[in-house]
């Protein structure tokens, strides 16, 4: 993970020691209740030692960020390699995968990642530069979906777009003038491109795009935060196939 290798609170600690990826385990020392027996059990069950550390040790080493008593330090995160991700959604029949164009909230980035574990998707794409990673926030965020999502970090999305159309993926993109998402297609293998929160898609990320698609709205305000977008075309498409 970038930062400091931690991730916080009873949900995100839990999948962390769940998945093997644990270090050792920081539990607020005047914390008392069936969370700290559960995750005294989990640690000892992972042989992962635990420190019994004051409120004020763990608010400095979160940034003052709810950690709900319990902070664990974990291995660098082990993003997917883009290859092996391109294997294993072409063997599935219907792979959805989703490309993030230059998101920085760390906070989208953990929603889009639990709504994605929600709703099958098959694993997540996003640049190594001028946008973020997997952070202490963006685990958090996700409750604990940042373990059980693949993640794969390119150098080229441009690049990493010709090798999915090559691969027979469909390139859909969000856009205010688009195929309205209740009339989406979502039948065969689809990559879907959610832009960056201020400024979309990129220029040169758009040509790749086979097809735009908009959400329909009925409101003043004609757009909606990125993980919330990222959310209702998700679902548009896990709802098609059910």
């Amino acid at each position: 993970m970038e930062n400091n290798d931690i991730v916080y609170g009873v949900h995100a600690v839990t999948e962390a020691l769940m998945a093997n990826t644990g270090n050792k385990l920081y539990i607020q020392d005047d914390l008392r209740g069936k969370n700290v027996a559960k995750m005294k059990d989990l640690a000892a069950e992972k042989k992962v030692s635990i420190s019994w550390t004051t409120k004020k040790i763990l608010q400095e080493m979160t940034d003052g960020a709810v950690h709900q008593g319990f902070v664990l330090r974990v291995s660098e995160f082990a993003y997917t390699d883009f290859e092996a991700m391109l294997k294993m959604a072409t063997q599935e029949d219907n792979p959805l995968l989703l490309i993030l164009d230059g998101l920085t909230d760390p906070h989208n980035l953990g929603s889009i990642l639990r709504t994605a574990d929600a709703t099958n998707v098959t694993g997540i794409i996003i640049p190594k530069h001028r946008a973020v990673g997997v952070t202490p926030v963006v685990a958090k965020t996700s409750t604990g979906a940042v373990e059980h999502v693949p993640i794969a970090r390119v150098t080229n999305l441009s690049q990493t777009l010709d090798k999915l159309k090559n691969a027979g993926f469909w390139i859909f993109g969000t856009d205010m003038n688009g195929t309205p998402s209740t009339k989406w297609n979502t039948a065969g293998k689809l990559a879907l491109i959610i832009g960056n929160e201020g400024k979309g898609i990129s220029a040169n990320i758009k040509k790749h795009v086979d097809e735009m698609i908009t959400i329909p709205m009925n409101g003043h305000v004609q757009s909606l935060n990125a993980s919330v977008a990222a959310a209702i075309l998700m679902y548009e498409v896990f709802r098609n196939r059910l």
